[in-house]
């Protein structure tokens, strides 16, 4: 986890909005979003000069220390995968509204998970708790913003991503330190290069570290002699994550905030308010969004029992409430036109619904929510 400028993913894009939705995905990993079916463009293709990188890359690594052995293994099944490229190149810069970024992250659904996934590992949470001083509920938060508590890790080979993003060159230089780390994780046993998965930009585990983050941060808090963030006991992953708040600042005994008629952080106009402390931005270390951070602090506050908001959030730039949002969805989709989950966040499905919709009733064709529309669908 890199420290001052770049935080633990830093080379990606700004999570103020959007950074677990198209960055890196796995929550949320870092595409809390992402289609689970399996993409054809994630599966390794023949490339000569992917190939010929490779070679050169071979010895690079035995020269920074990695046994030929372990550079061979490695390698024996990586390959081009060009949808890491694609990912890379493509991933949006729109702004998520905090509404709709809670919606998607810690939305009710999220936080009953949330406090199944708790019950589940309390023993432990509070283990690591009593180690770290970083509140339970915090870490189990942190799991379900990152990878929906363990449901989506991410199955991407993290050597053919890293090497595919190396390969490429936009940012060859750090996705190559990256594949050097992850060939040294290899090498020291806590994991083999089949096990090794993670999001297409290389981040892992139940809380998505990336190769250098886990080098430096990641703990072995089983006792089993590795650091194993990619098992389906969750352990290792939440005490490395417990591990890296904590060396990062984390105040025991100290909350991250709270919600506050009074408070200086209004991330929406005229939505909540928050006053936030040190904690919050210790937080922010994790994932350098005010939106990531009050996420991570609200779904812990649900899923230690603590109610919703209070204040409500107005209308959206179209004059659109959440739950108008959510019956224009729903609107769309009794019409035959599929706008996805009625969830009250308009992403591409919906505005590809409504300009279908649009289209076949003679309308402009816009692809924008109005409360007019609303009206028609009702």
């Amino acid at each position: 986890m890199m420290r001052a400028a770049m935080n633990r993913r830093g080379f990606l894009i700004s999570t103020a909005a959007t950074g677990l939705l198209s960055a890196c995905g796995g929550p949320g990993g870092f595409d809390a979003v992402a289609p689970s079916a399996p993409d054809p463009a994630m599966r390794p293709v023949a490339n000569a000069g992917f190939d010929a990188w490779v070679s050169g890359f071979k010895g690079r690594a035995v020269s920074a220390g990695i046994n030929q052995g372990v550079v061979d293994r490695a390698f024996a099944r990586a390959g081009f995968i060009p949808g890491v490229i694609e990912r890379d190149r493509n991933q949006a810069e729109f702004k998520r509204s905090f509404e709709d970024y809670l919606s998607l992250v810690a939305s009710e659904k999220k936080v009953a998970m949330g406090r199944s996934a708790f019950a589940s590992q309390r023993g432990r949470l509070n283990a690591i708790e009593a180690k770290y001083g970083v509140p339970a509920e915090i870490c189990c938060a942190i799991w379900g913003v990152e990878s929906t508590y363990g449901t989506r890790r991410g199955d991407i080979p993290v050597i053919s991503a890293c090497a595919t993003l190396a390969y490429e060159g936009r940012r060859g230089a750090f996705f190559e330190k990256q594949l050097i780390a992850a060939l040294k994780i290899l090498q020291a046993g806590d994991t083999t290069p089949e096990r090794m998965v993670g999001s297409w930009a290389g981040a892992m585990g139940h809380t998505q570290f990336i190769p250098t983050s886990f080098q430096l941060f990641a703990v072995d808090f089983t006792g089993d002699g590795r650091r194993d963030i990619w098992s389906d006991d969750p352990s290792d992953a939440l005490a490395s994550t417990a591990a890296y708040l904590a060396r990062n600042g984390w105040r025991r005994g100290e909350r991250w905030g709270s919600e506050t008629t009074s408070g200086g952080l209004q991330p929406d106009p005229g939505g909540p308010r928050f006053a936030v402390g040190h904690n919050f931005n210790v937080i922010k270390r994790y994932n350098n969004s005010d939106n990531y951070a009050l996420a991570v602090g609200y779904l812990s506050d649900r899923i230690a029992g603590r109610g919703g908001l209070q204040a409500e959030f107005g209308p959206d730039r179209y004059g659109l409430t959440q739950r108008q949002r959510m019956a224009l969805q729903e609107g769309l989709t009794r019409a035959g036109f599929d706008a996805g989950t009625p969830d009250g966040v308009l992403g591409n499905k919906t505005a590809a619904a409504i300009r279908g919709y649009q289209q076949a009733n003679g309308l402009p064709v816009t692809g924008e929510p109005s409360l007019s529309l609303l009206q028609r669908l009702a």
